[in-house]
């Protein structure tokens, strides 16, 4: 296969098989199968233990076979590395290359096969003979597989992260090398002096080597636990995976890319901005069905999940959100993966989930496209035969050369590559709104109780009350509020900023002179960077930019005095009673209900837009060409539990309020891609009913082809009918 044909193309593919493999011939039959039904790549997965079990003794014969085999058949490879998977003789070479937990035991497992989790945690690779024997095996398997000119990608760790907590106990790594590491970053941070770290974080150290991380079996939110652990996530991994990416690229001749893919975003932390930019792009994994919402959820407080809210789970949070969230944190116009797609039934050991039918699969995939992403690789070809996910996740079935689900990928498809121009590119257009993903506020929460769990959870409603009233929506992450594209934004919503640093306070005051409405919501920077109690009780930037003083701040019950979120007296009088802030002023007539707390003000040159018992619980000022709104409580709640016309009503109002214009709520949902020559909406209906509207065209446009759905061409748009919780695509030019 022609790589530049095949990038010409939109990349659908499916994994082939993990190890330990079955027979050649089967992998080949397969192979086949996919191929005939307009498949035009498969992944193979590679595994060091199994490919290197001696050191030295390296044989890849079966992929020079696999790549073969797909090279006769038009198909493009796509490679993916697991090197936590290490052989045993590295240990054995390194004793001290094992991660070490924070209690300071050392993770003496040691992954035999790829199940569970593909060798996670696996050696620590601040080890530097670990580190160069592992980049030797790299060098050696690309260099080998490299004559094979249908490779397309390389993919450098397959699900970025340890997972140290599940495999291990505790989190990693605490070994001598990484903390070495570590306080070189330190130093560095902070320009090797020490009293500038010790004025930062209120400590008195003598010397960077003298800083050890917090291991106390009880999470304490200070300094020295939540820096080390951005460290981690931010700047050990994401060495590792530049290590990697740098060694395939030395040894690849022909200079395919290289990407990694996350398991999951890891929603509401900017650490996927920081995978993306160590590879030529980032992808994830989308297993839809694997579970349905969150546990704080209105549905999910049922005995049985209920069908309808559960499918659209799914479709919304699963892959429109996630997809969403992972397209913002690429790198503008680079691909954007789903590198694993479900394809059949989830299997945990005995528990085997639904089967996944053709409607299943066409929500699914269209949802993914109308987010932005580039490309789909099943995971897998063939049902698992491995008994931790026996029988699960394909598209084929353990026998038989076709399955309805199979069927629809491929019609679907071959409809994305019919016009690569529109759905094998980063076009997903600026949205009009972002929701402000700040790291290190999470890191900071994480540390605590309650407070990391109502961040995700807001920051995810907000993406809802957007996804429900059809307006499009990104995710802009701290570091890149003083880029243009941050100024283009007419709304950027910062979900519950408990810690905010004063650099990033001044960033979002930038934004809102520049017009933007910046809504902020309570707890505004309560405590600092370091985790310390900000006097005022509020970011010193944004206090001063509204003139505003915090009043009280109590938590607030929920309806019925349900715990979903909250904790529990320690004595009375502790919590407001549950209630709504009404709306004031422009928001006159508006009522929301208060989650997880309930902040007032003293504002002296703001105008009052939400009370809450008579007292101001909102407010707003102009800054510059653009405004910044302050609303004491966690508004985003209300999207997804204890939901009401009320509330939902009123948060759209609140955008509207910001200029974000309210596309179709209510009715069908329509995204967009914009190629050169044509374009396409990509159109949702996520009701219980089938619903028929007229979609306008830009003017002069006409509707070329369309997926799933007849298409009616009057004047200025076209009729399209959808069905309940379907989808379908338009393609059009203009």
């Amino acid at each position: 296969m022609d790589k530049k044909r095949f990038w010409d193309s939109f990349p659908l593919g499916t994994h082939l098989c993990r190890e330990p493999m079955p027979p050649m011939a089967e992998l080949k039959r397969d192979m086949e199968i996919i191929k005939s039904k307009g498949f035009n790549m498969v992944k193979l997965q590679e595994n060091w233990l199994v490919d290197e079990p001696s050191e030295g003794n390296v044989d890849l014969s079966k992929y020079h076979e696999l790549i073969s085999r797909a090279q006769e058949l038009d198909m493009g490879v796509y490679v993916g590395l697991t090197c936590e998977q290490a052989p045993s003789w590295l240990y054995e070479k390194h004793p001290d290359c094992r991660m070490v937990r924070q209690d300071g035991c050392q993770v003496n497992y040691a992954a035999q096969t790829t199940l569970p989790a593909d060798g996670k945690p696996g050696p620590c690779y601040d080890h530097p003979g670990a580190t160069e024997d592992q980049l030797r095996f790299i060098r050696r398997l690309v260099g080998e597989l490299s004559i094979h000119e249908n490779i397309v990608v390389w993919n450098t760790w397959q699900e970025i992260g340890y997972w140290a907590e599940w495999f291990a106990g505790e989190c990693v790594c605490y070994c001598e090398n990484t903390l070495a590491s570590y306080r070189a970053w330190l130093s560095g941070r902070y320009g090797s002096e020490i009293k500038k770290l010790n004025a930062h974080w209120n400590a008195n150290y003598a010397s960077f080597e003298s800083i050890n991380p917090d291991r106390s079996r009880r999470v304490n939110c200070v300094p020295q636990r939540f820096f080390f652990r951005y460290f981690m996530d931010n700047v050990q991994v994401a060495s590792v995976l530049r290590s990697r990416c740098e060694a395939i690229k030395e040894a690849d001749a022909l200079s395919r890319p290289v990407f990694a893919h996350k398991g999951s975003p890891d929603f509401g932390s900017g650490m996927d901005w920081t995978y993306a930019r160590t590879q030529d792009f980032i992808g994830m994994s989308s297993y839809p069905a694997w579970g349905s919402g969150s546990g704080w959820d209105d549905h999910k407080r049922q005995k049985r999940l209920p069908r309808y809210e559960t499918l659209l789970a799914e479709m919304w949070d699963n892959v429109a959100k996630n997809a969403d969230y992972i397209r913002s944190a690429s790198a503008e116009g680079k691909p954007v993966w789903f590198a694993e797609f479900q394809g059949g039934p989830v299997s945990t050991d005995f528990h085997i989930g639904r089967i996944p039918e053709a409607a299943d699969v066409r929500r699914w995939m269209l949802s993914a496209i109308g987010s932005g992403i580039t490309a789909l690789s099943f995971w897998v070809a063939r049902a698992e035969i491995m008994a931790p996910e026996a029988n699960g996740f394909s598209l084929l079935d353990p026998e038989g050369e076709t399955t309805e689900r199979l069927e629809e990928a491929s019609a679907i498809g071959r409809f994305f590559q019919k016009y690569p121009d529109v759905f094998a590119k980063n076009n997903k257009p600026q949205a009009e709104v972002a929701i402000l993903v700040d790291e290190w506020n999470t890191q900071l929460m994480r540390t605590m109780s309650q407070a990391p769990e109502a961040h995700a959870y807001d920051a995810r409603g907000w993406y809802k009350f957007c996804w429900d009233a059809g307006v499009p929506c990104d995710f802009v992450e701290a570091s890149q509020l003083g880029e243009k594209r941050a100024y283009s934004y007419k709304a950027i919503v910062v979900p519950l900023p408990l810690s905010m640093s004063g650099d990033l306070a001044g960033k979002l005051v930038e934004c809102a002179k520049a017009g933007v409405c910046v809504l902020l919501e309570g707890a505004c920077g309560r405590l600092s960077d370091t985790g310390y109690a900000t006097r005022g009780q509020m970011n010193a930037v944004i206090r001063g930019a509204l003139g505003a003083n915090v009043k009280t701040f109590r938590l607030i019950r929920e309806p019925g005095d349900e715990d979903r979120w909250t904790p529990g007296e320690r004595t009375w009088g502790e919590f407001e009673d549950e209630g709504k802030m009404e709306g004031a002023g422009a928001l006159s007539g508006c009522k929301i209900r208060a989650n997880a707390f309930i902040e007032t003000y003293e504002a002296e040159g703001c105008e009052a837009i939400f009370k809450f018992n008579g007292k101001t619980s909102g407010i707003e000022k102009k800054i510059g060409s653009g405004k910044i709104i302050l609303a004491g409580t966690c508004l985003g709640h209300n999207a997804t539990a204890y939901v009401e016309n009320d509330s939902v009503e009123t948060a759209r109002k609140l955008l509207m309020h910001c200029g974000v214009r309210i596309k179709n709520a209510g009715g069908l949902l329509v995204s967009r891609r914009v190629g050169e020559k044509l374009s396409a909406y990509i159109i949702v209906n996520p009701h219980e009913r089938p619903l028929t509207e007229t979609i306008p065209l830009p003017e002069g446009g006409r509707v070329v082809d369309a997926y799933g759905s007849a298409v009616t061409q009057e004047g200025g748009g076209f009729e399209i009918t959808v069905g309940p919780l379907d989808a379908t695509a338009v393609v059009f030019e203009t």
